[in-house]
């Protein structure tokens, strides 16, 4: 038996099991479907690994940041993926009962921004008064990258909300904004053809590069209730991300899932999401953060050593 028939039949009976013993349902928000960040619960679900855990995660997509911490606040679904840090920091201040239970991207190598093949804009340094940016949702990790930019570069331009990559490059193209934003393997197809030009990575701005910009975020009453159920989901998740960085396999289960061509995925692999930007373990850069949301008035005043204590609950899990 081949190591493509020992991994299958590893997958399905770790599924069965899990079947015969009743999983525990999760249910996961993920915005950007199609990205690799995105993936890691459905690659983990087709590799049966979260099923080996005992868990069976019903995955729904948001359209950004800012929906994903409405339905965890809401209880609708158990985790959220990919929740902009300052954003969960400023819901969680206004008293949002939403807790912090893992890293989802840090370094922000993934985030960049473009614009069409003809535009006069060289790079974001060129930005001028009236050039309009885009972001997806407000207190996603795209927003802070482009109020980081004005910030940090000086510009006059204005930040403007403009949803999914999909959404983002068709107002591009279409001339309704001028910059358009992405996240890595989203419009590498389009880098390549040369019918759009990058101008900016998030990581061209020095602080951002040491800091963890997007989280893994519960419900409290999730937390609370369902512990042991966060732990080896958490656990599962480690072990996937670990799959998907070692085994030759995924990057074709990952093609099959999303759609992308294969240049586009190993392209994004070795230059835009390292293994280490997707560590589970530790938020990354909280005094920067925590500056952050306070020059960008996501809360008025810095959380107290306390409050993130109670806010940020990773789980500390065996391998």
């Amino acid at each position: 038996m081949n190591c493509k028939s020992l991994a299958f039949t590893a997958a399905l009976l770790a599924a069965l099991t899990a079947e015969s013993f009743g999983a525990d349902k999760l249910k996961i928000a993920s915005p950007q479907r199609g990205s690799w960040e995105g993936a890691i619960p459905e690659l983990g679900k087709q590799q049966g690994i979260f099923q080996k855990h005992g868990l069976d995660l019903d995955i729904v997509y948001t359209s950004g940041s800012g929906e994903t911490v409405q339905v965890v606040i809401s209880g609708a679904t158990d985790v959220g993926l990919s929740a902009g840090t300052l954003g969960a920091f400023g819901a969680y201040a206004k008293g949002a009962p939403i807790r912090i239970i893992g890293a989802s991207s840090t370094g922000s190598a993934e985030l960049f921004w473009y614009v069409v093949a003809k535009s006069p804009l060289q790079s974001m340094r060129d930005a001028t008064e009236g050039t309009t940016i885009a972001y997806s949702t407000t207190g996603a990790s795209t927003h802070i990258g482009v109020l980081r930019f004005i910030r940090e570069f000086g510009l006059k331009a204005k930040a403007v909300a403009t949803g999914s990559p999909s959404a983002t490059i068709t107002q591009v193209m279409s001339g309704q904004v001028d910059v358009g934003w992405s996240v890595a393997p989203f419009q590498l197809d389009a880098l390549e053809k040369g019918d759009v030009r990058l101008v900016g990575r998030a990581s061209d701005v020095a602080a951002i590069r040491g800091q963890t910009i997007r989280v893994q975020i519960t419900n409290l009453r999730t937390l609370t209730e369902r512990k042991n159920v966060l732990d080896r989901y958490v656990k599962a998740y480690r072990e996937t991300v670990d799959w998907m960085y070692s085994a030759p396999e995924s990057v074709a289960r990952y093609i099959g899932f999303s759609g992308f061509s294969e240049a586009a995925a190993r392209r994004m692999m070795r230059e835009f999401i390292p293994k280490d930007a997707l560590q589970t373990e530790k938020i990354a850069g909280l005094n920067e953060s925590m500056d952050d949301a306070i020059q960008f008035k996501f809360v008025t005043t810095p959380l107290t050593d306390q409050q993130l204590k109670e806010l940020i609950q990773i789980p500390i899990v065996s391998q």
